[in-house]
């Protein structure tokens, strides 16, 4: 009986465990409206003239690595997110915009943005620049 409540007990702070740190990481959406939506609007609209629309985009529904790395690198006045989000909240957030306000486009996966990260790290090392 004792080895019965044992594995019960193994079972129940390993599901608490695995819920925890799924709560702490936010969705797509979520991270969008926190980082993004600022600038390119709840809605992915944009502000002509100013910030892209994502919504209906070429560019995002296009390749996902230049988008990955548009997000990690920042281009003309976006600013990086290099350092403010891992390869699990850039993945969500990315595949978010390719699949929100009719976009169309595959999800992209961790291993997508961390062979990214690691392809940006090693231009910056190379003396490249920010941006595409």
């Amino acid at each position: 009986m004792k080895k019965l409540w044992s594995i019960a007990l193994f079972g129940l702070v390993t599901g608490l465990v695995a819920g925890v740190s799924h709560a702490q990481t936010p969705s797509g959406k979520t991270l969008f409206g926190n980082n993004c939506a600022a600038c390119h609007q709840a809605g992915g609209q944009g502000i002509p003239g100013a910030f892209p629309a994502l919504k209906g985009d070429k560019f995002v529904l296009g390749d996902p690595s230049k988008v990955v790395e548009t997000v990690i690198g920042g281009r003309g006045g976006m600013p990086t997110f290099n350092s403010s989000l891992n390869d699990v909240q850039i993945a969500a957030v990315v595949s978010f915009i390719r699949g929100e306000w009719g976009n169309n486009a595959a999800p992209v996966s961790v291993e997508q943005v961390a062979a990214v990260r690691k392809t940006v790290a090693a231009k910056e090392a190379e003396g490249g620049t920010k941006g595409n």
